[in-house]
């Protein structure tokens, strides 16, 4: 996990920094995912939702295929927030995204799930929500997961305060992994901004995701705030 798949380099050698597309102004989204990228992320986070699962309704494969075209193939990963993902992994492997990412609380059969991603060719992904357990959900799925999601907001909506008990949860999702000598990424999305963002990377995050906290305003100056903000603690 040494660099990016844009090849810049990782935050304090570890960290990756992936902004939402939910925060981003739809009417402009190519031009909008490209300014992250030229502005220092890493890749890109697609947070899909269906109205069921989450009150809201974003978007699907197809504009998530015009993302991965509009930035020449930049890596895309897929959250889906959705019921019933099993459904949706075809064509969101076919719109060229890296990684998807299910939520446990969706999926009754989560190890077939988890398998029939990786099968697709893609990184397999497990989100967990802040109300969710996460010894019994990674117990018997961690040979399966290239990437756990800790949720430190209730999906749904961009812009929701951190909530802080997501922190000790990370930690326990880095014990866990550790335990079981995987080098899976630990991703947290939810109210992810330069206040919180060395302390989820110093309880093992390895990967943020920051909507609200880097399009809203100077793109490239929130992008870099974020990266100053880890570099600066995680080097003392």
């Amino acid at each position: 996990m040494s660099t990016s798949s844009n090849d810049t380099p990782l935050i304090a050698g570890k960290v990756r920094l992936l902004p939402s597309l939910l925060a981003a102004d739809f009417s402009q989204l190519g031009a909008q995912a490209n300014l992250a990228l030229e502005s220092g992320a890493h890749g890109l986070h697609a947070d899909v939702m269906d109205g069921r699962f989450v009150p809201p309704i974003t978007f699907g494969a197809d504009i998530t295929k015009a993302v991965v075209d509009a930035t020449n193939g930049a890596r895309v990963d897929a959250h889906l927030m959705i019921v019933e993902p099993e459904r949706q992994i075809e064509a969101f492997a076919k719109a060229g995204v890296r990684g998807i990412t299910v939520h446990a609380e969706t999926c009754p059969h989560l190890h077939r799930v988890l398998g029939q991603i990786r099968d697709a060719g893609l990184e397999a992904g497990v989100a967990i929500n802040p109300g969710t357990p996460v010894t019994e959900v990674l117990r018997y799925l961690v040979p399966l997961i290239d990437r756990v999601l800790v949720m430190t907001v209730n999906p749904g909506w961009g812009g929701q305060k951190f909530i802080q008990e997501g922190l000790d949860k990370v930690h326990k999702v880095s014990r866990i992994l550790h335990a079981y000598g995987s080098d899976a990424w630990i991703q947290v999305d939810g109210g992810v901004s330069p206040a919180n963002a060395a302390a989820l990377a110093k309880h093992g995050a390895t990967e943020l995701v920051a909507g609200s906290a880097v399009y809203k305003g100077d793109v490239k100056a929130n992008i870099e705030a974020i990266k100053q903000a880890i570099e600066t603690e995680l080097s003392v």
